[in-house]
């Protein structure tokens, strides 16, 4: 008996011990060792780049390797922890990735909406607020001991430029401006900077954001055509004002610790391979100093699947050489050495990489002794899954719903006259839809049909079909439910099996039968009914658009842990809807076109229509931009808003005259400091129509008054949200900058400010603004 019980003491002793461990987080130079102490890379006094340098000198070659992949091996004689470089925090604090656990005293964290939705906010503000949110859940899980990195690689701000792509629930849209002002609010916010930036400096990092997927990344898997292999052509035209202005504006102003080079080749060079793009252009032009990770694999495709190496050793020297820091996998692990026998890499490139790793690293705290006796460290669990930043969520997926229909205002239903509804659809009654992909486990799991079921008694639910892809459909039972309620819901939509990474969708109508459910179901009842599309891409639902039996549809993207109440509130009207779609919605027809084709602006020789708002040509289902309220609104340009630009007014840039005899200047020539100078400010008088209060977002749009070749049929220049009580108007100013809001790119890729006479537009209302030198 004694022996039992002296072994159960010591195992009861042991689990005491290795649970105090599994709470400590991990870090370097601990002021208990005598060992480590004394080092200089441990000297918090110092600058870190002399700290990093100490490091680096005290590495051998072989530990110098070690660190230059995702799961960098602890380094024991100069106490150095195993690090994890791969964590995801994509719209929350996710288990997708190695960094993070859940398996501690923290079990959940703070799911918000996917971010297709949140831009639909175009709401900078709550961008940030999000992005902090994570940021403090990030930390908390960290000082928990439940992390083994703190480098989180989200931001996704790639261009949702095909409707067919799986990522594009990702993004927070088409629009190169909304994408790259929400890349610097989320940067912001999870680094610990303040909203206006400025306030972090070099030295200090809550949690590290990494701007990927560089550069002209968006087609997963299409037809066989896979990303790893995809060789996009795109012209510097569309580089200029398409696909680099997010990520050139996530360095420049958000300060982003971290970049992803892109598993495809541009123009025939793998992204990680390009030495252009990463040290010429990110470094050298818009000065990022942080780390280049590679997305996983993306070093070993360049010799497996590309072929455009000729050897392991090649593809190691080509992407070290091209500036890239750390690499997703065990490529480099295993080749690196001989890759410096073969003299395909020196040892100095080794460094390099070195240099940019242990730098965010030390900026992030780890290096200065227990992290929760730092700056950060007083960050606990209370913070995650706390009341804010539920309400946040809330928040959030309240304001991107948007309303696309509502026929004799069908909504919002009388909480008090709604007697029984009938909850029908695929998606009513599953909470792991509403999350989208890259999500953590959220702190509750509350579907549509439960939040609905909040606001009566008589709610009655049939899925109607076995699943999203609806092979089969139980049309009969669900029209039988149509006919015995007052009201119908249909939760509908698309869902992981449908769109995600690693697949593309080929069409962009409904899945299986879901059409025939919702016609056939709208049909028979008793009232026109509500429809709900659940879904990251754009569906063409042009049958229901223009259906009367449908009375309102609304989209809700993937809205996160409180998507279903959220959903709810706005039915029955706790909540008036303002979200507007940040992409266009085509219709099937576009599948037509190859999702390989990059190029954004219509050709008339080959009827190729172009793509996103700024130059698509053909039929839309809904607009970029679009989006009903339970209010009208009505704006009017201030009458002292300036009427006529002079370019030239500040110095004497040489205006040149393109060969379409339209005379432009270029920005460039124009210089930072003219460029300034041009700024002015434009207001608008906006008023609420409408019985209830309401968050509106405000969308500033440029517009040439003739369509020009090769420019942007109109451009979105700014955008604020406002929130106005029944009867209530405010201004909303907007400073516009010329060189920015007025250039577009030209052939060569040049951003050139044209003369001419264009249109400042809010919804209808239009303000004249002529150009000239």
């Amino acid at each position: 008996t004694f022996s039992l019980l002296l072994i159960t003491l010591t195992y009861l002793s042991l689990l005491f011990i290795s649970s105090s461990i599994a709470i400590q987080p991990p870090f370097a130079c601990d002021t208990s060792n005598s060992l480590t102490k004394t080092f200089p890379f441990c000297k918090t006094s110092l600058p870190i780049n002399q700290r990093v340098h100490d490091l680096i000198s005290r590495l051998t070659l072989d530990e110098k390797i070690s660190q230059l992949v995702n799961t960098a091996p602890s380094i024991p004689r100069l106490g150095i922890p195993r690090y994890e470089w791969w964590s995801e925090a994509l719209h929350g604090v996710s288990y997708t990735g190695r960094g993070i656990r859940f398996n501690g005293t923290i079990h959940f964290a703070t799911s918000f909406p996917q971010i297709i939705l949140t831009a639909a906010t175009f709401d900078a503000q709550l961008w940030y607020r999000i992005g902090r949110a994570i940021g403090i859940e990030a930390r908390a899980v960290y000082n928990a001991g439940q992390a083994n990195g703190m480098t989180f690689w989200a931001p996704n701000i790639n261009i949702f430029r095909d409707p067919r792509w799986g990522r594009g629930q990702e993004t927070p849209g088409e629009d190169p401006m909304v994408t790259g002002k929400y890349a610097v609010s989320y940067v912001r916010g999870i680094q610990g900077d303040s909203f206006q930036g400025g306030k972090l400096g070099d030295e200090s990092l809550q949690a590290s954001a990494c701007c990927k997927h560089f550069t002209a990344y968006d087609l997963d898997n299409w037809k066989n055509t896979t990303r790893y292999v995809f060789d996009a052509r795109v012209t510097v035209q569309d580089l200029a004002d398409t696909y680099q202005p997010p990520f050139r504006r996530c360095v420049e102003e958000g300060k982003a610790s971290g970049i992803m080079c892109a598993y495809n080749r541009v123009n025939g060079i793998p992204s990680c391979a390009d030495y252009n793009l990463l040290s010429k252009t990110a470094r050298g032009l818009w000065g990022f100093q942080g780390y280049i990770t590679s997305d996983c694999d993306a070093v070993s495709i360049i010799y497996d699947a590309q072929g455009y190496a000729k050897s392991p050793e090649d593809a190691v020297g080509d992407v070290l050489k091209a500036g890239m820091d750390v690499n997703c996998g065990s490529y480099l692990q295993k080749h690196t050495k001989s890759a410096v026998q073969k003299k395909k890499v020196t040892e100095n490139d080794i460094d390099r990489a070195l240099t940019n790793l242990f730098s965010i690293r030390m900026r992030l705290g780890l290096f200065n002794g227990n992290p929760v006796q730092n700056p950060f460290g007083n960050i606990g669990s209370v913070e995650v899954c706390s009341q804010e930043h539920q309400d946040i969520a809330l928040e959030a997926a309240r304001n991107g719903i948007v309303l696309l229909k509502n026929l004799a205002k069908l909504l919002p239903l009388s909480k008090t006259k709604t007697k029984a509804i009938g909850v029908i659809g695929p998606n009513a009654n599953v909470a792991l839809t509403l999350l989208g992909n890259y999500a953590g486990p959220p702190c509750k799991s509350i579907t549509a049909l439960q939040a609905l079921q909040r606001y009566t008694e008589n709610a009655y639910y049939h899925p109607g079909c076995d699943s999203v892809a609806c092979s089969s459909a139980s049309i009969g039972e669900a029209v039988k439910l149509a006919k015995s309620v007052d009201y119908v819901i249909l939760i509908v939509g698309l869902d992981k099996t449908q769109e995600r990474e690693s697949q593309d969708r080929e069409e962009l109508v409904l899945p299986g039968k879901q059409q025939s459910l919702i016609q056939s179901v709208s049909k028979a009842a008793r009232k026109p009914v509500i429809l709900v599309i659940m879904s990251g891409g754009p569906v063409d639902i042009t049958f229901a658009k223009y259906d009367r039996n449908i009375g309102s549809i609304l989209w809700v993207g993937y809205p996160g842990e409180a998507g279903g109440v959220a959903l709810a509130e706005i039915i029955f009207g706790d909540h008036n809807p303002g979200g507007r779609l940040p992409m266009t919605w085509y219709p099937q027809a576009f599948t037509k076109i190859p999702m390989t084709d990059m190029r954004m602006r219509p050709d008339t020789v080959s009827s190729y229509p172009g793509r996103t708002y700024r130059f698509y040509e053909g039929r839309k289902v809904f607009k970029f931009g679009y989006g009903l309220s339970y209010s009208t609104y009505s704006y009017k340009f201030h009458p002292v808003n300036k009427k006529q630009l002079y370019l030239n007014q500040y110095g004497n840039p040489e205006a040149v005259q393109s060969k379409d005899s339209v005379r432009y200047l270029s920005v460039s020539e124009m210089g930072t400091e003219n460029c300034e100078k041009l700024k002015y400010s434009t207001t608008i008088r906006v008023k609420n129509l409408g019985e209830m209060p309401g968050k509106h977002p405000v969308l500033l749009f440029i517009k040439p008054s003739q369509n020009r070749p090769g420019s942007p049929l109109k451009q979105l220049v700014g955008f604020q949200s406002v929130q106005l009580k029944a009867g209530e108007r405010a201004d909303v100013e907007f400073v516009l900058s010329p060189c920015e809001h007025l250039s577009r790119a030209n052939e060569a890729g040049l951003m050139v400010m044209e003369e001419g006479s264009y249109f400042l537009a809010v919804g209808d209302e239009k303000s004249q603004l002529t150009v000239s030198f």
